[in-house]
């Protein structure tokens, strides 16, 4: 295992108890960015480190009963709150398994892919390769997470980096930690959260006969 996903692990440890509660203050750019995917009934969803499950509910809401949410979560921690939240409500259409982004194998290929706050995966570029490769061409993606302010706003990355560094260890990659995934997309854009610190992003990934943007 990476050493960035052994201390990715560690962190988690911590936090697993109490993340749904500090969770709750940026549930409404969950959602948000759920409503970028645009899914329809029937689509196939790929949760991408899917924590302790929080957007399972909504996006099974989305896909209704003819599709599917797929997920993973690489922390023992946060998978078995998950796993404890997927046997409470019984859904038969989630199929989740523990596994770092690297080396997760999923049983289909998702329509659209979410990337909820999950930096240390978007900064991998084995992670970001293993899983657009599994996706159907033309996938829609949805991202929101932490980023740097603009350059010449020097003192206020200090804050970024240390609300990002008890979460991730690769908080000093928060210039535009969207890159990896956009260059595989025809087309994505990118919105600023949080008075600057945070963003929203959406986009299409290639399929056969585009250009990545």
């Amino acid at each position: 295992m990476h050493p960035d996903n052994q201390l990715s692990i560690a962190r988690y440890r911590r936090h697993a108890a109490g993340y749904d509660a500090s969770a709750r203050r940026t549930m409404a750019l969950r959602l948000r960015t759920i409503a970028l995917l645009q899914l329809r009934p029937g689509d196939v969803v790929l949760d991408v480190g899917a924590g302790t499950g929080l957007s399972y509910a909504p996006l099974l809401q989305a896909v209704g009963a003819g599709g599917r949410v797929l997920a993973f979560e690489q922390s023992p921690d946060m998978f078995a709150l998950a796993e404890r939240r997927a046997r409470q409500n019984g859904w038969p259409q989630l199929w989740h398994i523990q596994s770092a982004a690297e080396d997760v194998q999923l049983p289909e290929a998702p329509d659209a892919l979410l990337f909820n706050y999950v930096h240390d995966i978007t900064r991998s570029p084995q992670a970001v390769a293993n899983l657009l490769r599994q996706a159907r061409p033309g996938a829609r993606v949805a991202m929101a997470g932490m980023k740097f302010f603009p350059w010449w706003t020097g003192p206020l990355n200090l804050l970024a980096w240390l609300k990002n560094r008890p979460y991730n260890a690769r908080a000093a990659e928060l210039w535009q930690p969207w890159d990896r995934v956009a260059a595989q997309c025809s087309s994505f854009e990118v919105d600023t959260t949080q008075g600057g610190m945070g963003y929203i992003a959406h986009g299409r990934l290639a399929g056969p006969t585009d250009t990545p943007a």
